[in-house]
């Protein structure tokens, strides 16, 4: 009887329009997509790795590296602040404080501003930790407080911008921004450019902030938080902003993209592209990862399309970076893809951990850096910089 149970079984399973029995390792819906097969034609070379500490944990905090004058600043959500040689990846200090880290770092000349879980902005010297001042705020800080004009912009999760001296921490000024029920985890980085805070809402607005006393110069709705459900009315502006001349150009997760006038907000074009992590730009191109995982590269000044790719679906990719004539983004399963900046063809992939990214790739002249979840800091060059 078992015999015949089994034979029937594979008869079954041989019949053709039986696709209702489902063989062993077919994707099911929402599953990473397979990695795409190619003829590799890049050479790309790991520098140098370090371990940096515990990375962003299981609460996905991005604490991305951030490269000023020669040297690299990472944190970990556990309170360590450490600082690399970029050149060689030799540790130049290491803190480990009492916080737990949630936003940072933000680095000026003399300064490291890191945010945490409680709501605090806490300012270290630069050259060895030394905590000089500790500031309370409102709510959790998940962006990078910045610092220009003597002023320390700090946006925090409950909409609240505050404007903080960046000697002792003392508040200058406060902006208050009402903000949906539900929003995605994480807030948009704040960008400051000529005396103004760009600052990406979680529903859907742009806010334009005079540092000197947190007045607002405009305020811009990229696209409307509506829908039936509250997940249909997520209209988070994306992890990054980038001004190139006089346009500033921004991503929501409510299938927006779009290039403003940095200095009125007037929309100057838009696209329907989705994304939450934001964009980059290398002079006319702009490349961004969508909702969907697919890969873009766009002319930044009128938003047509150069190319798409639709083979890294599911993959929870990061946000792209540039690397010479080469686009290269990071997924959840710690690879990076190299893609031809011409093409969009794949032209080399190496795998930098197992578990993602805290952060998007970031390259500084030759070099390409990734902080994996795991606190790893690895550092890669490619083709001629080899």
């Amino acid at each position: 009887m078992k015999r015949f149970a089994a034979i029937l079984v594979l008869v079954l399973l041989t019949q053709p329009g039986c696709s209702w029995v489902k063989s062993w390792g077919d994707p099911e819906p929402g599953d990473p997509a397979p990695l795409v097969e190619f003829e590799e034609t890049l050479k790309v070379r790991k520098v140098w790795s370090t371990d940096v500490g515990d990375g962003s944990g299981k609460h996905g905090f991005v604490l991305a590296p951030v490269y000023n004058s020669g040297r690299l600043y990472t944190a970990d959500y556990e309170g360590r602040l450490t600082v690399l040689d970029a050149g060689s990846g030799a540790r130049i200090w290491q803190q480990k404080t009492e916080q737990d880290f949630s936003g940072g770092p933000g680095v000026d000349d003399e300064r490291i501003y890191m945010g945490t879980v409680d709501g605090r902005v806490i300012a270290y010297d630069r050259e060895d930790g030394t905590e000089l001042w500790n500031a309370q705020v409102s709510s959790e800080v998940l962006a990078p407080p910045v610092s220009a004009d003597g002023v320390v912009v700090v946006r925090c999760i409950d909409g609240r911008v505050f404007g903080l001296d960046e000697v002792n921490g003392r508040r200058l000024w406060i902006y208050d921004h009402v903000v949906p029920l539900l929003t995605l985890r994480g807030n948009a980085d704040v960008l400051v450019r000529a005396g103004i805070a760009f600052v990406g809402y979680d529903d859907g607005s742009v806010v334009s902030l005079r540092i000197e006393d947190g007045s607002v110069a405009w305020n811009q709705t990229i696209v409307s938080p509506e829908g039936r459900t509250e997940l249909d009315r997520l209209a988070d502006i994306g992890g990054q902003m980038v001004i190139v001349a006089s346009d500033l150009l921004v991503s929501s997760y409510k299938s927006r993209l779009v290039s403003l006038a940095a200095d009125s907000g007037r929309m100057l074009w838009f696209k329907d592209v989705a994304s939450s992590s934001g964009v980059v730009v290398d002079r006319t191109r702009l490349a961004i990862s969508d909702r969907n995982d697919d890969l873009w590269l766009l002319d930044r000044r009128n938003g047509s399309t150069f190319w798409k790719i639709e083979s890294l679906s599911n993959r929870s990719l990061t946000r792209p970076a540039f690397y010479g004539n080469y686009v290269v983004v990071g997924d959840m399963e710690g690879y990076l893809h190299w893609l031809d900046v011409e093409s969009g063809a794949f032209v080399a992939r190496v795998r930098a951990g197992k578990k993602g990214f805290a952060g998007a790739p970031v390259t500084v002249g030759t070099t390409l850096y990734v902080l994996t979840r795991n606190g790893d800091l690895v550092a890669y060059r490619a083709g001629a910089a080899i």
